[in-house]
């Protein structure tokens, strides 16, 4: 059974000596200020949410998503914290219902910050170049990665990217990274486990947090000192792959929340769903009479996505309640909302968007042409770490400092983690424009 004082830990990952506090800001909101300054948080203002490249102002990005999942997420956790502080009376031990809120806000906020451009077409254009790639390679007999290694590729997650730069590619060469707290950074994973596990491992588990993966090979150390510190679950001894942290429910809920009910007002204001059938889709979750007031189109699907969050916001820490418990003993592993009276109004707007929106011609353009500039961006830079050609050796020297060390006695899998590194980090408009360098097409 997970305790609530170690999940709540405020020790740093990397710093031994105990940090000094600081009563205008606690641990948790300092990793958020963290955050908010740093480059990979930055950039996310020019990458993929749905819209890619828009002409259309209000329409969100990466960056404008982060937030507001960061928002709905600090509601989610000072809810939960007042109950559970009260509860386990763990204000006795100098927590609050804010270091709750504190940790899921920075959490959410985080949580995309691994992602590469063009959105979660992004993720497969990196794992089809990848494929592409190694299938062609010369191996010279022997295989160039271990079978864990090459599922990292196989697989390429932006949630795994994202634990590599929080804790390691962003203020290096420290260890820990940028050193947020360990229960920041495990409520940020919402898939803790590695991208390798034998169906024997499994031995037919489905829980929601084997999904997918979040965490490399390269940074399987540092996830593993994460569980320990805050005390999660392990769930096999010869596997890397834990429970979840309980908040991390409450990040995958906040990102829930957020990209369903709002998919739909972006997808209102590019014109792609009719006012009838946005109000149709939100009303049945926000259940406001919608001519109440006289207000224009725009300003009634506001009210309905305010609402809608305002109820989902609710059901979500009403679930998350009803099974603490299970939560606590790594049984329960479902997202919250699958559970909410509203799941099946959820399901319908997911195929309503992805009818109407995701296979929208102006959508599926974007998600196709970034996987010819992905797919070509990471061929031709692993070509070039590797020294596999000749034009490999000129490219050599596009790569930045950063990614650009001669002298470097890495093996493979790191020198193609390298590459993983700087696509990744590329905005939508970075990418794009170092693609035209190479091909001379325009995706304008």
């Amino acid at each position: 059974m997970m305790d609530w004082k170690k999940l709540l830990t405020p020790k740093r990952l990397g710093k031994t000596e105990p940090e000094n506090p600081q009563f205008d800001r606690t641990p948790f909101l300092r990793d958020y200020d963290r955050l908010v300054f740093s480059s990979p948080f930055r950039r996310l203002k020019d990458k993929t949410q749905v819209f890619s490249l828009s002409t259309n102002d209000y329409i969100r990005t990466r960056l404008i998503h982060s937030q507001e999942v960061s928002c709905v997420g600090r509601s989610l956790g000072r809810i939960v914290g007042e109950k559970i502080v009260d509860t386990h009376k763990l204000n006795n031990y100098g927590f609050s219902a804010s270091d709750f809120g504190d940790i899921v806000f920075a959490a959410c906020l985080a949580h995309d910050i691994g992602n590469p451009p063009f959105g979660h077409s992004g993720e497969d254009a990196i794992r089809t170049g990848f494929e592409s790639w190694y299938n062609t390679v010369n191996h010279a007999g022997k295989e160039l990665l271990s079978k864990s290694q090459k599922a990292d590729f196989d697989s390429f997650e932006g949630n795994a990217q994202g634990f590599r730069i929080l804790t390691k590619l962003e203020m290096p060469p420290q260890k820990g990274g940028m050193q947020l707290t360990c229960p920041t950074l495990a409520a940020f994973t919402k898939y803790p486990r590695e991208s390798l596990l034998s169906e024997s491992t499994l031995n037919g588990y489905s829980g929601k947090s084997v999904k997918k993966y979040g965490f490399f090979q390269a940074e399987k150390d540092l996830f593993a000192e994460v569980a320990e510190t805050v005390g999660l679950i392990r769930r096999h001894d010869n596997a890397a792959w834990w429970s979840r942290h309980p908040l991390a429910f409450l990040v995958e809920a906040a990102d829930d929340i957020c990209y369903s009910i709002v998919d739909v007002e972006d997808g209102h204001r590019m014109k792609y769903i009719s006012f009838e059938k946005t109000e149709y889709l939100l009303n049945k979750i926000a259940n406001i009479d919608i001519n109440k007031h006289d207000e224009s189109e725009e300003e009634k699907v506001k009210r309905l996505r305010a609402k809608a969050i305002h109820n989902l916001i609710k059901q979500a820490t009403e679930i998350f309640f009803a099974h603490e418990q299970e939560i606590l003993s790594g049984e329960f592993d479902k997202d919250l909302l699958s559970l909410s009276t509203y799941a099946t109004n959820l399901e319908e707007i997911e195929k309503q968007t992805r009818e109407t929106v995701f296979q929208h011609r102006d959508v599926v353009s974007i998600q196709i042409a970034g996987y010819e500039v992905l797919g070509t961006l990471f061929t031709e830079f692993v070509n070039a770490v590797l020294h596999n050609s000749k034009k490999g050796n000129l490219v050599y020297h596009m790569l930045p400092e950063e990614y650009n060390n001669p002298n470097s006695d890495e093996d493979t899998y790191n020198k193609i983690l390298r590459v993983t590194d700087y696509i990744s980090g590329m905005t939508d408009s970075y990418a794009t424009s170092l693609f035209q360098q190479f091909s001379g097409i325009s995706l304008g």
